[in-house]
């Protein structure tokens, strides 16, 4: 894709890889770059540093900040805060676990990015897997653990706190936001760079967080580095998202300057410390030892190299850090490079999701060629027990199956797409009650699997002990619209939608030119019939009115 005037979002902007595509990204003359960090001295310092290039193009940098893990509304405020009060955590519980999700993601600052500015190119440089992961889930279980020793009870606060560390459910939220929002804002390209966790060192890595190696934190990282890849694996293949792209870098990054001067951490002066006094081993560690260390008012100043998000770096650590055979290192140009060739068209063979699609295992030709078999025998079957096989419930979702015996009425009823197209709903209802009533199998085969049966009135429901799709108990009469998510519904209302998918389909899959005309159509001769088919049915509202097409073989 040409750079060229258009607008770009840089999640992680300020960072040393963010800066450093940005810096490779200006001679392309995009119209913005728009450089999101988490925090406003970040971004804005971001953008002075690059100003003066991006002026020689003509480019405007925007500074955005704020944490895209929490809500709009919370622009300068740290996770670390909400936890602090009750009003928070609800928030980020809320945001994690709540039921509309739909209002989550609308709340959520990275959605909020990418309406405001409607990004053509998205580049997220933020080092997801380490925000998340870094919450250390561990620590937080051996506290919640320590209040349930002896019979106790945990504080309230550090069990929400504890739910608000689930790593999964930050990542799946994080990602229908980003989907979400590119989907809205016709955002065409994403291209996250993302991390192995261990720098591309193996289970063997020797710089870890403890004396545990490696670390569980450490592995964790690594976990939801793959999680992450996997969701954009699958963001890739749903069709009306953009184009998905990973780039992960295996070694070390560095370096963005160096130079003699204060040590940091953290942004603030290490200060220095010293301890003339040697303390007994049994109470080096006990309480008041640490008076023992004097600060000396100075800040402990150093040669130092700044490899960005990972801090400063030593002349003997870095020397370790990047030796041949240990953790080496990559520097952020070449990072950029791969970004900007993958975001241009040029492949780098650096894609992640591209080397996942490569490497996957998908639909074979034998396999469609066996279908018919298995198909033919299962109906042979079918006809030798008089019997039909409709649905078990066990595939899912519920949906299916509520389909599936739907579709398998229609069956009943008029044999032929054409002639169901023209039914007449409230007759067809009607029916549909007489049928259900009269017809014990059947009726006790939706049921025993764990699918209701609305009424046509719409006020009565037939039920097993097991029900799929229940309403929440605090709703008091049950909602009609979960006939949607899973109920047989008899309503003429849900019999006149089937004729309208009838003539579609009849329109769509009946009518459609034959093979005389060429292999543009999908040419599936069971359901070119006409017959009514269950499984033929189904799959044309999954694929079409779910928008539930596989976009890739």
């Amino acid at each position: 894709m040409d750079i060229t005037e258009r607008t770009i979002l840089l999640l992680g902007g300020s960072g040393l890889i963010g800066t450093a595509i940005c810096r490779g990204m200006l001679p392309h003359r995009p119209r913005a770059v728009i450089i999101a960090a988490l925090t406003q001295s970040e971004a804005e310092g971001a953008i002075s540093e690059l100003a003066a290039e991006a002026d020689q193009f003509g480019t405007k940098l925007v500074a955005e900040w704020g944490d895209v893990f929490l809500r709009g509304s919370r622009k300068g405020t740290f996770r670390s805060q909400l936890l602090s009060e009750p009003e928070g955590r609800a928030e980020i519980l809320a945001d994690l676990f709540g039921e509309d999700t739909a209002v989550g993601q609308a709340e959520a600052l990275a959605y909020q990015l990418l309406k405001k500015h409607s990004p053509c190119i998205v580049v997220d440089c933020i080092n997801t897997a380490t925000v998340i992961a870094y919450q250390d889930i561990f620590r937080s279980a051996r506290r919640v653990q320590a209040g349930l020793e002896n019979g106790g009870t945990p504080e309230p606060a550090l069990v929400e706190a504890h739910l608000t560390t689930l790593y999964l459910p930050q990542l799946i939220r994080h990602v229908q936001a980003l989907m979400r929002g590119m989907r809205e804002a016709e955002t065409k390209v994403y291209l996250k760079v993302g991390t192995s966790g261990t720098g591309g060192m193996g289970l063997n890595v020797p710089f870890t967080h403890s004396e545990e190696r490696p670390s569980a934190t450490l592995l964790a990282k690594a976990s939801v580095a793959g999680a992450h890849s996997m969701l954009l694996f699958l963001m890739g293949r749903t069709p009306d998202s953009p184009i998905v792209k990973e780039v992960k870098p295996t070694a070390a990054v560095a370096w963005k300057r160096i130079g003699y001067g204060p040590v940091t951490r953290r942004g603030h002066p290490v200060p220095r410390q010293d301890s003339t006094t040697a303390l007994p081993l049994a109470e080096a560690f006990g309480p008041g030892a640490e008076s023992h260390a004097a600060p000396t008012g100075e800040s402990l100043e150093n040669v130092y190299l700044d490899a960005g998000e990972n801090g400063l770096f030593s002349l003997s650590e870095f020397e370790t850090i990047a030796s041949l055979g240990l953790m080496e290192f990559i520097t952020p140009e070449e990072i950029a490079d791969a970004v900007l060739a993958e975001i241009m068209g040029r492949p780098t063979g650096h894609d992640i999701v591209g080397a996942l699609d490569a490497s996957t295992l998908g639909p074979t030709y034998r396999a469609g060629a066996l279908r018919e078999s298995a198909l033919r025998y299962m109906e042979m079957l079918e006809s030798a027990h008089d019997i039909r096989s409709v649905a078990f419930e066990m595939l899912g979702p519920p949906r299916l199956s509520k389909l599936l015996f739907e579709a398998h009425i229609l069956e009943r009823f008029f044999g032929k797409v054409s002639v169901a197209a023209g039914l007449d709903p409230e007759a067809t209802a009607r029916r549909a009650e007489t049928l259900i009533k009269e017809d014990t199998r059947l009726r006790s085969d939706i049921l025993s699997v764990g699918i209701p049966i609305l009424m046509p009135d719409g006020d009565h429901l037939l039920r097993g002990s097991h029900v799929s799709v229940e309403p929440d108990p605090d709703d008091g009469v049950p909602p009609v619209d979960l006939a949607h998510r899973g109920w047989v519904d008899l309503r003429p209302s849900s019999w006149e939608q089937w004729r309208e998918r009838c003539e579609r389909f009849h329109a769509q899959v009946v009518q459609m030119p034959g093979p005389d005309a060429g292999s543009g159509g999908d040419l599936d001769e069971r359901s070119r019939t006409g017959d009514i088919r269950s499984g033929a049915l189904a799959a044309f509202v999954l694929r079409y009115e779910e928008a539930g097409e596989r976009m890739k073989r």
